[in-house]
């Protein structure tokens, strides 16, 4: 595990991704328990030499966990660029997010290979059991949050995300990631010098918006290619402002090909 002291970036990031909220604030949810899920964002980097076990291990985890709500993310941070090799997947809007996790969870540094489970729970990226064990408890507590996301055009044909959620959003805030499946590197300097490193769920953007109450809602989708490559997948959760606790996940798959739904199982 490598520690890097904390680094102070801010938090507040330009969106790329523009918000419309059509939303009812009289409108009284009641919430039902169903089964659990889990998101898991790995915080990790090309320029760090402990990072390559991680980012096969969650290779392995997504082999393992098609059609279950797990919803894996990558985010590539920054702070190793200075090191001698530039990770071509890294923003340093990721490198915010991590720094946000370390103030959520009390934590004096962040570090590479750094996981995070349904914002609560941290641990080294590489720790395999840990992963899985956390993972499997995820999975089997029960949730009353429900997210259902649906893709539509405007009137220009850019895609549009709808949200809809069953409980009150009073702070909290929906986080949308763009997401490429897989990709790969030839690291020429740093750590990692001379080796080829391969990569899963890469997140290419991510943006949040507070919700202010609102229950549902659009999102107008502007997507960015990242090294030529169009992402391929979307995920969607809501996320406790004050606390950093993700009440409901879910995913679209190809979301690119059409207007697609999917209401979340949890």
């Amino acid at each position: 595990m490598t520690m890097i002291r904390k680094i102070a970036l801010p938090l507040l990031v330009i969106s790329l991704l523009s918000v419309a909220f059509i939303a009812d604030n009289k409108t009284t949810l009641k919430p039902i328990a169903t089964t659990g899920f889990a998101v898991v964002e790995l915080f990790t980097s090309e320029g760090c030499s402990s990072c390559p076990p991680a980012d096969a291990l969650l290779a392995k985890i997504e082999k393992e966990s098609q059609n279950k709500p797990v919803y894996l993310l990558a985010f590539h941070v920054d702070y190793w660029d200075r090191l001698g090799w530039k990770d071509s997947f890294s923003n340093p809007k990721f490198s915010a997010r991590q720094n946000q996790y370390a103030d959520w969870l009390k934590l004096k540094t962040v570090y590479t290979p750094q996981v995070v489970i349904n914002g609560s729970k941290e641990f080294v990226g590489s720790e395999e059991n840990m992963l899985r064990n956390s993972i499997k408890t995820a999975l089997a507590q029960p949730s009353i949050g429900n997210l259902t996301i649906s893709i539509s055009k405007n009137g220009n044909g850019k895609p549009i995300l709808n949200y809809n959620a069953n409980h009150s959003t009073d702070g909290y805030s929906l986080a949308v990631a763009l997401v490429m499946a897989k990709a790969s590197n030839r690291v020429l300097k740093g750590e990692n010098k001379g080796k080829t490193l391969s990569h899963v769920q890469i997140v290419t953007q991510f943006d949040t918006f507070n919700l202010g109450g609102k229950s549902n809602g659009s999102v107008n989708v502007q997507m960015n290619h990242l090294n030529g490559e169009q992402p391929t997948a979307l995920i969607a959760f809501l996320q406790d402002n004050k606390t950093g606790k993700i009440t409901a996940a879910t995913s679209l798959n190809s979301f690119l090909d059409g207007e697609l739904s999917h209401k979340s199982e949890r």
